[in-house]
Protein backbone atom coordinates (compact mmCIF):
# COMPACT_ATOMS: atom_id res chain seq x y z
CA UNK A 1 0.00 0.00 0.00
CA UNK A 2 1.32 3.42 -0.94
CA UNK A 3 2.02 6.07 1.67
CA UNK A 4 -0.70 8.30 0.21
CA UNK A 5 -3.25 5.52 0.58
CA UNK A 6 -2.26 4.87 4.19
CA UNK A 7 -2.55 8.55 5.09
CA UNK A 8 -5.92 8.81 3.30
CA UNK A 9 -7.20 5.71 5.12
CA UNK A 10 -6.05 7.14 8.44
CA UNK A 11 -7.85 10.43 7.79
CA UNK A 12 -10.92 8.49 6.60
CA UNK A 13 -10.97 6.58 9.88
CA UNK A 14 -10.72 9.87 11.77
CA UNK A 15 -13.69 11.19 9.80
CA UNK A 16 -15.67 8.03 10.52
CA UNK A 17 -15.00 8.07 14.25
CA UNK A 18 -15.51 11.85 14.43
CA UNK A 19 -18.94 11.80 12.82
CA UNK A 20 -17.76 13.35 9.57
CA UNK A 21 -15.27 15.80 11.09
CA UNK A 22 -11.53 15.25 11.50
CA UNK A 23 -9.20 17.74 13.09
CA UNK A 24 -5.51 17.02 12.74
CA UNK A 25 -2.10 18.54 12.97
CA UNK A 26 -0.08 18.08 9.82
CA UNK A 27 3.20 17.54 11.68
CA UNK A 28 1.70 14.84 13.94
CA UNK A 29 0.30 12.91 10.99
CA UNK A 30 3.62 13.21 9.17
CA UNK A 31 5.47 11.91 12.25
CA UNK A 32 3.04 9.00 12.57
CA UNK A 33 3.78 7.90 9.01
CA UNK A 34 7.46 8.96 8.99
CA UNK A 35 6.96 11.24 6.03
CA UNK A 36 7.28 14.94 5.28
CA UNK A 37 4.33 17.26 6.04
CA UNK A 38 4.00 18.07 2.35
CA UNK A 39 2.97 14.43 1.80
CA UNK A 40 0.05 15.00 4.16
CA UNK A 41 -0.81 18.20 2.26
CA UNK A 42 -0.73 16.28 -1.02
CA UNK A 43 -3.19 13.69 0.28
CA UNK A 44 -5.54 16.33 1.63
CA UNK A 45 -5.37 18.45 -1.54
CA UNK A 46 -6.01 15.50 -3.87
CA UNK A 47 -8.38 13.25 -1.93
CA UNK A 48 -10.37 15.51 0.38
CA UNK A 49 -11.66 18.05 -2.12
CA UNK A 50 -15.09 19.68 -2.48
CA UNK A 51 -15.60 17.56 -5.60
CA UNK A 52 -15.17 14.49 -3.41
CA UNK A 53 -17.57 15.86 -0.79
CA UNK A 54 -15.23 17.52 1.71
CA UNK A 55 -14.55 20.99 3.06
CA UNK A 56 -11.02 21.65 4.32
CA UNK A 57 -10.24 24.48 6.74
CA UNK A 58 -6.77 25.22 7.99
CA UNK A 59 -5.18 27.50 10.52
CA UNK A 60 -1.48 28.12 10.38
CA UNK A 61 0.91 28.66 13.24
CA UNK A 62 1.95 26.81 16.37
CA UNK A 63 -1.60 26.00 17.43
CA UNK A 64 -2.64 25.45 13.85
CA UNK A 65 -4.73 22.59 12.63
CA UNK A 66 -6.43 21.19 9.57
CA UNK A 67 -10.13 20.45 9.86
CA UNK A 68 -11.76 18.23 7.28
CA UNK A 69 -15.55 18.09 7.16
CA UNK A 70 -17.50 15.58 5.10
CA UNK A 71 -20.42 17.29 3.38
CA UNK A 72 -23.73 15.50 3.25
CA UNK A 73 -25.05 14.18 -0.01
CA UNK A 74 -28.69 14.67 -1.04
CA UNK A 75 -29.80 11.41 0.57
CA UNK A 76 -28.20 12.31 3.89
CA UNK A 77 -29.61 15.82 3.79
CA UNK A 78 -33.12 14.50 3.07
CA UNK A 79 -32.91 11.98 5.92
CA UNK A 80 -31.71 14.67 8.33
CA UNK A 81 -34.63 16.89 7.29
CA UNK A 82 -37.04 13.96 7.74
CA UNK A 83 -35.66 13.36 11.23
CA UNK A 84 -36.03 17.04 12.09
CA UNK A 85 -39.63 16.94 10.87
CA UNK A 86 -40.63 14.30 13.39
CA UNK A 87 -42.43 16.01 16.19
CA UNK A 88 -42.46 15.11 19.85
CA UNK A 89 -44.89 12.25 19.30
CA UNK A 90 -45.12 9.54 16.67
CA UNK A 91 -47.80 6.85 16.56
CA UNK A 92 -46.99 3.35 15.38
CA UNK A 93 -49.17 3.92 12.29
CA UNK A 94 -47.42 7.21 11.47
CA UNK A 95 -44.03 5.54 11.91
CA UNK A 96 -45.12 2.78 9.52
CA UNK A 97 -46.34 5.30 6.92
CA UNK A 98 -43.17 7.40 7.15
CA UNK A 99 -40.96 4.32 6.94
CA UNK A 100 -42.88 3.01 3.92
CA UNK A 101 -42.39 6.36 2.20
CA UNK A 102 -38.66 6.48 2.99
CA UNK A 103 -38.22 2.94 1.66
CA UNK A 104 -40.30 3.56 -1.47
CA UNK A 105 -38.23 6.60 -2.48
CA UNK A 106 -34.98 4.75 -1.80
CA UNK A 107 -33.82 6.68 1.26
CA UNK A 108 -33.93 3.53 3.38
CA UNK A 109 -33.33 -0.06 2.39
CA UNK A 110 -36.08 -2.59 3.06
CA UNK A 111 -33.94 -4.09 5.81
CA UNK A 112 -33.34 -0.69 7.44
CA UNK A 113 -37.09 -0.04 7.31
CA UNK A 114 -37.91 -3.35 8.98
CA UNK A 115 -35.33 -2.79 11.70
CA UNK A 116 -36.58 0.73 12.28
CA UNK A 117 -40.21 -0.37 12.58
CA UNK A 118 -39.29 -3.25 14.84
CA UNK A 119 -37.27 -1.06 17.19
CA UNK A 120 -40.09 1.41 17.73
CA UNK A 121 -43.10 -0.89 17.58
CA UNK A 122 -45.61 -1.21 20.42
CA UNK A 123 -44.17 -4.68 21.00
CA UNK A 124 -40.72 -3.22 21.64
CA UNK A 125 -42.19 -0.58 23.89
CA UNK A 126 -44.49 -2.92 25.84
CA UNK A 127 -42.71 -2.13 29.13
CA UNK A 128 -43.33 1.60 28.63
CA UNK A 129 -46.64 3.05 29.85
CA UNK A 130 -48.93 3.79 26.89
CA UNK A 131 -48.97 7.52 27.65
CA UNK A 132 -45.22 7.73 26.91
CA UNK A 133 -44.88 5.36 23.95
CA UNK A 134 -45.47 7.89 21.19
CA UNK A 135 -42.89 10.33 22.53
CA UNK A 136 -40.31 7.59 23.07
CA UNK A 137 -41.10 6.17 19.61
CA UNK A 138 -40.48 9.62 18.11
CA UNK A 139 -37.09 9.83 19.84
CA UNK A 140 -36.07 6.32 18.75
CA UNK A 141 -37.22 6.96 15.18
CA UNK A 142 -35.43 10.32 14.98
CA UNK A 143 -32.16 8.93 16.41
CA UNK A 144 -32.24 5.92 14.09
CA UNK A 145 -32.83 8.08 11.00
CA UNK A 146 -29.98 10.40 12.00
CA UNK A 147 -27.69 7.39 12.58
CA UNK A 148 -28.53 6.04 9.12
CA UNK A 149 -27.92 9.47 7.58
CA UNK A 150 -24.41 9.87 8.99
Amino acid sequence: MKMSDMIADFIGEMLQSGGGVAELKRRQVADKFSCVPSQVNYVIETRFTPENGYIVESRRGGGGYIRIVRMMDDKQRTLVEAARGIGGRLTQNDAARLTKTLVSVGLLSVREGKLLLSSCSDGSLVEIPEDYRDSIRASIFRCAILAIAT
